[in-house]
Parts: structure tokens; C-alpha cells; sequence
């Protein structure tokens, strides 16, 4: 793998890789500190909101690979982390990304990890895994809104069971590394009804929820929030009574924030 192009703004620097075999993956560096690196060359899942996933999955990322994408930068960066959330779903690359957090672990890095819980075999691989944190990207409570915004998924009781067995047996501290994931879309899962059921879901699990702001994609009829309609959606959770945090700057930049990654960009 080596990089064949690094892209900057502001707040974000972006850079694609090419492996071995030809294909064009992606990382970002953002807030100083963090990588965010991709697991697969493409994704399963295709969420409707995310371009990473547009053109289905070619094959999975070797451990190696998810790793050296770290490695091919760590003399030039300040890495202090590292963020298995780009383009890719790493529970359908369960083995080898188990494999890829224990290389970062060695050097020292806290390790994240954004997964839709699909496949069910993967996802509960992952939340035993070693990880500094898990976010659970729910999106919809509803499973018919689910199923227009995921490509292909597992139903929330499937994924919320597993974790409701995984922290009969983890500490509280480990139980505090796991949040929701929920990406605000204007007419889709913004309804009092939509975050009623999302904070409900949360309180359940003790859960915080990271509240995502959509980044357009090109082809993709759908609209994110105004701010302030996202404040007004932080605000209505924070008065059901859960923990709730808002995407940054870095998350919302056209240049490598959520959902924006993408395989084969023109070089």
C-alpha cells in the first residue's frame, strides 16, 4: 500500500492510499490528533446517506492494511488515535479488524470503532474486542425507516440484545465505552416520535448519543438540518433526560467528515 495523494482544508487533511492490487482507499486526519482509517474497499451495507458504500463492496481490508494506513503516516502526524470509521463496515470484517486494533493497541493508540452491528456473527466479535470505545450506528428506531436508510442491516433488537448480554459480564467502566450513533436527515428520523424512541433507547442502555449532521452526497436526494433545527433536536433529547454530543467541525467539513469517504478518487 503506499499514498498516492493527500487533499486539504482547514480543519481536515485527506489521503488515499492505493494497495497492491489497484484500489483507492481512504483516511483523514482530523482535529489534530485523531486517523480515521477504512476497513474494506467499499461497503455491504450501502447506508443511502453515504458514499462510501455506493458502489457495493469489492473485497476486505487485511489487518495489515487497516494498520499500515497508520503506518504509512505516523512519522508525519501527530496520531494520537485512531478511528476504524471510515469507509468500510468493520463487523463484516470482524476477524481482521479485531486483528488491526490489537497492532494499534501496541503502539500505544486509543482505538475506536463505528459499526451498524451487520453481520450479528461480526458485530459480536467486535464488542469483546479491545476497543476504547464502541459507537452503534442506529440512524432510525423505527425498522421501516431502517430499511429505506441501510442497503442491507440486522433489526435493533438483534444488535441491543447482544450488547444486553455482553454487559451482563462487562465492568462499568466497559460498559461506558458504548454509544449510539444516530445521523439527523430532514422528513426522515427527525420527528419528536423519531427522538422520543431514540432517547428511550439510550436511557435504556445508559447510553450517550452522538447526534450526527448529514453531509450532502452527490446523486443523493436528502437534506440535513438547519442548526437550528439540530439544536432543537439536541435540546428535546437532552429533556427526555440522556447524555447527547454533537458532530464537530472537523465531522462536518465537505473535505473527509462523516459519510463523504469514498473508493477509486480520481488522482
Amino acid at each position: 500500500m503506499r499514498v498516492i495523494r493527500e487533499l486539504k482544508s482547514p480543519l481536515n487533511r485527506l489521503f488515499v492510499f492505493e494497495t497492491e492490487d489497484g484500489y483507492r482507499v481512504e483516511s483523514v486526519f482530523y482535529k489534530g490528533e485523531r486517523l480515521c482509517v477504512s476497513s474494506q474497499v467499499g461497503c455491504p451495507v450501502r447506508c443511502l446517506f453515504c458514499a462510501s458504500g455506493k458502489n457495493g463492496l469489492k473485497r476486505n481490508l487485511t489487518a495489515e492494511e487497516i494498520f499500515e494506513q497508520y503506518e504509512l503516516l505516523k512519522r508525519e502526524l501527530p496520531i494520537k488515535g485512531v478511528a476504524i470509521a471510515g469507509i468500510g463496515e468493520p463487523s463484516a470484517n470482524a476477524d481482521e479488524v479485531v486483528k488491526a486494533i490489537e497492532l494499534f493497541k501496541r503502539e500505544g493508540l486509543k482505538v475506536t470503532v463505528s459499526t451498524t452491528g451487520y453481520p450479528i456473527e461480526g458485530f459480536k466479535k467486535l464488542i469483546r474486542a479491545p476497543h476504547d470505545g464502541l459507537t452503534i450506528s442506529v440512524h432510525a428506531v423505527s425498522e421501516e425507516k431502517r430499511k429505506r436508510l441501510f442497503g442491507v442491516s440486522v433489526s435493533l433488537e438483534q444488535v441491543f440484545s447482544e450488547v444486553e448480554e455482553y454487559f451482563k459480564e462487562a465492568s462499568s467502566s466497559r460498559r461506558k465505552k458504548f454509544q449510539i450513533g444516530y445521523l439527523l436527515i430532514k422528513g426522515v428520523n427527525d420527528s419528536e416520535e423519531d427522538l422520543k424512541a431514540l432517547g428511550e433507547l439510550a436511557k435504556r442502555f445508559r447510553m450517550t448519543i452522538m447526534l450526527m449532521a448529514y453531509n450532502p452526497v452527490s446523486g443523493v436526494e436528502l437534506e440535513g438540518l438547519t442548526d437550528e433545527e439540530y439544536e432543537k433536536a439536541f435540546l428535546k433529547l437532552r429533556e427526555i433526560g440522556v447524555r447527547v454530543t454533537l458532530s464537530n467541525r472537523f465531522r462536518r467539513d465537505p473535505l473527509g467528515g462523516c459519510g463523504t469517504l469514498t473508493i477509486g478518487r480520481e488522482v
